[in-house]
C-alpha cells in the first residue's frame, strides 16, 4: 500500500466525478432556452444512475475474473470480495476500493457523454432506459476487453492510456446511432435556427472538463509519479494547442469563435486521452491541433449535409477524435515514456494496425447494438415526445420545470 498512489488516486476521482456536472453545462449552453434543464437533467441522472449500476454489477462486469476475453463475470457482484487490500491485479499500490471509485467516474461520464446527440426531443424515461442497457451490454464489455485482466483487445496489446477508445470512440459512435433511430430536431431539415441560449454556460464547463481531465488522464498512472507528470502536462499541451487551432479555423472562416476555441479544448482533451501516459509532451502539439482540424471539418459536412441531426455533435468531436487520438498513440507512443508500449515512430509499426483494430472493433460493435437497442425501445416505449412537448421544451414537458423564472 501507498499513501501517496492512494491520496492521488482519490483526488484524481473527485476531479473526473466533477467533470460530468461541468459536461451538463457544457451541453447545457448549447441547447435553446426551454431545453436547458433537461440537458442537464440527462448528466446528472447519469451520474446517479450509473453510480448505483457500477457497485451492483457493472465493476465486476468490467474488471472481474475474465470470461472468454469478453466480459468479467459476476464473482464481485455487489463489490462482494472488494474490499480496503490493494488488488492483485489492478492497481496493485491502493485500496482495490479506490480503483472502484476511479472507474466508476469514468462510466458514469461515458453514459452522459452519448446524451449531447439527443438533446431536445428525446422522451426521459426512454432516456434512462437506454443508458442502462447501454451501460450493461456496451459500456462494460468494452471496458474489459481494453483494461480487464484477460480482455481480447488488452492481449492484442492496444494502448488506451485513459479512454480513447473506451470512452470517447465508444460514446461517439453511439451517439451517431442513437441519433440517427431518433430523427431530427423539428425545423432541422428546413434550417431553423438554434442558437446556444447561454456561450458562457458552455465555457464554464469546458473550463471545469479542463480541470477534471487532469484528474482523468493523469490520474490514470495510477501511481503519483514521474508518469502521472508527463500525462498531466501532455493533458493541457493538447487541450490549449487544439483550443488556439480551432479558434484560427473559426478566424479563417469568419471570426474567433468563443464557442469554437471551448469545443476546440475539449476536442484535444479527447484526443491525448489515450496518449497522455504513452507520448512525450511535445508530441501533445500535433495530436491536439490535428484533432481540432479533423474535427472542425467533420462538422462543417455533418452541417452542409443535413441528414444527421446529431445535436452537440458527439461523434464529430468524441468519436472522431478519440479515432485520432488512438491511432495517434500508435504513432507517437515510445518505451522512453512509458516501457509498456512503443509505436511508429519508436520502430514499431505494428502498434498502429492494433490501434486500428480496436477503433474498428470498438466501432461496429458499439453502433451495431446501440442502434438495436435504440430500435427496440422505439417499437415498445417510443423515443420521441410528441410535437407539442418538442415545441414546447423538454423543461416544461418532461420535468415541469423552467430554467430562466417563468421566462420560456
Amino acid at each position: 500500500m501507498n499513501s501517496g498512489d492512494t491520496a492521488w488516486l482519490l483526488t484524481s476521482t473527485a476531479l473526473v466525478l466533477l467533470m460530468t456536472p461541468a459536461l451538463a453545462f457544457f451541453y447545457g449552453g448549447m441547447v435553446r432556452r426551454k431545453n436547458l434543464l433537461s440537458t442537464i437533467m440527462m448528466s446528472f441522472s447519469m451520474l446517479c444512475m450509473v453510480s448505483v449500476l457500477w457497485v451492483i454489477y457493472g465493476y465486476t462486469m468490467a474488471f472481474g475474473p475474465d470470461v472468454r476475453g469478453l466480459v468479467g463475470n459476476l464473482a464481485w457482484f455487489g463489490l462482494a470480495g472488494v474490499g480496503q487490500d490493494p488488488s492483485s491485479v489492478y492497481a496493485v499500490t491502493v485500496p482495490q476500493l479506490a480503483f472502484v471509485a476511479f472507474q466508476a467516474t469514468f462510466a458514469i461520464i461515458t453514459v452522459a457523454l452519448w446524451t449531447g446527440a439527443v438533446v431536445e426531443r428525446i422522451k426521459f424515461g426512454s432516456l434512462l432506459a437506454f443508458a442502462a442497457l447501454w451501460f450493461t451490454l456496451v459500456y462494460c464489455p468494452v471496458a474489459h476487453w481494453v483494461w480487464g485482466n484477460g480482455g481480447w483487445l488488452a492481449g492484442l496489446g492496444v494502448l488506451d492510456f485513459a479512454g480513447g477508445t473506451v470512452v470517447h470512440v465508444n460514446a461517439g459512435i453511439s451517439a451517431l446511432a442513437l441519433a440517427m433511430v431518433l430523427g431530427p430536431r423539428l425545423g432541422f431539415k428546413e434550417g431553423e435556427t438554434m442558437e446556444p441560449n447561454n456561450i458562457p454556460f458552455v465555457v464554464l464547463g469546458a473550463a471545469l472538463l479542463w480541470f477534471g481531465w487532469f484528474g482523468f488522464n493523469a490520474g490514470s498512472a495510477l501511481t503519483a509519479g514521474g508518469l502521472a507528470s508527463t500525462a498531466f502536462i501532455a493533458t493541457n499541451t493538447s487541450a490549449a494547442a487544439a483550443g488556439f487551432t480551432w479558434m484560427l479555423l473559426g478566424w479563417i472562416h469568419r471570426r474567433p469563435s468563443v464557442l469554437g476555441a471551448a469545443t476546440g479544448a475539449v476536442v484535444g482533451l479527447v484526443a491525448i486521452t489515450p496518449a497522455a501516459g504513452f507520448v512525450p509532451v511535445w508530441a501533445a502539439i500535433p495530436i491536439g491541433a490535428m484533432a481540432s482540424i479533423i474535427s472542425y471539418y467533420v462538422m462543417v459536412w455533418r452541417a452542409k449535409a443535413n441528414k444527421v441531426d446529431e445535436s452537440l455533435d458527439v461523434f464529430a468531436c468524441h468519436g472522431v477524435g478519440g479515432a485520432w487520438g488512438a491511432l495517434a498513440t500508435g504513432i507517437f507512443a515510445t518505451t522512453a515514456v512509458n516501457s509498456a508500449g512503443s509505436g511508429l515512430l519508436d520502430g514499431n509499426w505494428k502498434q498502429l494496425l492494433i490501434q486500428l483494430a480496436a477503433i474498428t472493433a470498438t466501432m461496429a460493435y458499439a453502433f451495431v447494438v446501440s442502434w438495436l437497442l435504440a430500435k427496440a425501445l422505439k417499437a415498445t416505449m417510443g423515443l420521441r415526445v410528441k410535437e407539442e412537448e418538442e415545441s414546447v421544451g423538454l423543461d416544461i414537458s418532461q420535468h415541469g420545470e423552467n430554467a430562466y423564472g417563468g421566462v420560456s
